[in-house]
């Protein structure tokens, strides 16, 4: 597909992702009605303003331009005016990161037949990311409207970007459904093309390789000890101290310790979660030279995180399933782990998907990681 034909879709569910956040975000001031409370419960109430107002302009009752001004005066103008600016800034992002990584993703996985699957939670994955890594861009912004700018930076920045992640997954859901209906339509069937053929043993070990890169994170990093000594770590003083939550965040996919203290039954269901992430992971790793039409460095790049964050979302979903404990506080507390894992996706991903496609080439070029070449299957397209 060419560029021309991807730019469509991407501009398309790039505007869709960021209307949608929006209209999420707008939606916020019907909790402040009167029988919200009575029909939702005071406590999913909190719930849902905790997951909207991260896409609301409408700055929080809590933010700083209340305190010391009585909500108005030029103090409270520059706080709320900096609202606006973080919240531009992150709409801003939403598109431009969403609308980069669709062009790429369906100029080399086209949702054509028998990928159309693929491409569509390969879309789902990256609204993910895309919404995370605004939140990340615009969480300076943001910081600074709420008064604190300099106060315990760090932690603020990783606790603005783990904000409004199930409304996010939403959204890109529904985002990732228009985005790929409308590159269907804009793929030529009619092109056949003869792409590389990649050989079952150099599939194999990239998707090995990549694995690896991702089982360091969850199963290394991830380990109780490890994950402690790296929430300890003190780092500089002033506006970069304490950086151990913010690095937790983007190195753990995951958390877990010894079976000590808890029932076995329920230590191997949380652990068959991490399991299916590795089994998936490498699964999709060794199916993607065969899904993309060129498997270059940057395509298995962002695919690798599309597929670690697919992995982390069926696994949560998996949790949410067996904890016989999710539903006692509420039924939209079981959903506020969803989306969870996002930046930590993000690092491993992008370092799993470049292992994979080097090995790939390094293969590739000793003769080992290609068989004749092949025309694509029935739905193929071009790879200019």
């Amino acid at each position: 597909m060419t560029y021309r034909r991807a730019l469509i879709p991407a501009l398309v569910g790039g505007l869709l992702l960021t209307v949608l956040l929006w209209w999420a975000g707008a939606s916020t001031n019907a909790l402040d009605l009167p029988g919200a409370s009575s029909v939702f419960g005071a406590q999913s109430v909190g719930e849902l303003r905790g997951w909207l107002g991260p896409w609301s302009y409408d700055p929080p009752t809590s933010a700083g331009f209340d305190r010391g001004t009585g909500g108005s005066g030029v103090g409270a103008g520059h706080y709320t005016d900096l609202h606006h600016t973080a919240l531009q800034i992150r709409f801003a992002a939403v598109f431009a990161f969403f609308a980069a990584g669709t062009v790429l993703l369906v100029r080399r996985l086209p949702p054509v037949k028998g990928r159309m699957t693929a491409a569509f939670l390969a879309l789902w994955a990256w609204g993910l990311v895309a919404g995370v890594v605004a939140l990340t861009v615009s969480a300076p912004w943001w910081i600074a409207a709420q008064g604190h700018g300099s106060y315990r930076f760090l932690p603020n920045l990783a606790s603005t970007a783990a904000s409004g992640r199930p409304v996010l997954v939403v959204a890109a859901l529904v985002a990732a459904l228009g985005t790929v209906l409308v590159a269907r339509v804009s793929v030529d069937d009619t092109a056949q093309v003869v792409r590389q053929a990649i050989s079952a043993r150099a599939a194999r070990l990239a998707a090995t390789v990549g694995t690896a890169v991702v089982a360091v994170s969850l199963l290394v990093l991830s380990y109780q000890p490890v994950a402690a000594s790296i929430q300890t770590i003190s780092g500089t003083s002033g506006l970069f101290a304490e950086p151990g939550d913010l690095l937790r965040q983007w190195l753990l996919l995951g958390a877990w310790s010894g079976p000590s203290g808890a029932e076995l039954g329920d230590w191997l269901l949380y652990r068959a979660a991490d399991v299916l992430l590795l089994v998936l992971v490498w699964w999709s790793l060794r199916r993607l030279p065969a899904l993309l039409s060129r498997p270059t460095l940057p395509a298995m790049a962002v695919c690798a995180v599309c597929v670690v964050v697919l992995g982390l979302l069926v696994g949560q979903l998996l949790r949410m399933a067996t904890d016989r404990y999710a539903l006692a506080y509420g039924p939209l507390h079981l959903f506020a782990g969803l989306g969870g894992g996002v930046p930590a996706a993000v690092t491993f991903g992008l370092l799993a998907g470049a292992a994979a496609a080097v090995t790939l080439r390094v293969m590739t070029r000793r003769g080992d990681g290609t068989d004749e070449p092949a025309t694509s299957a029935a739905g193929s397209v071009p790879s200019s």
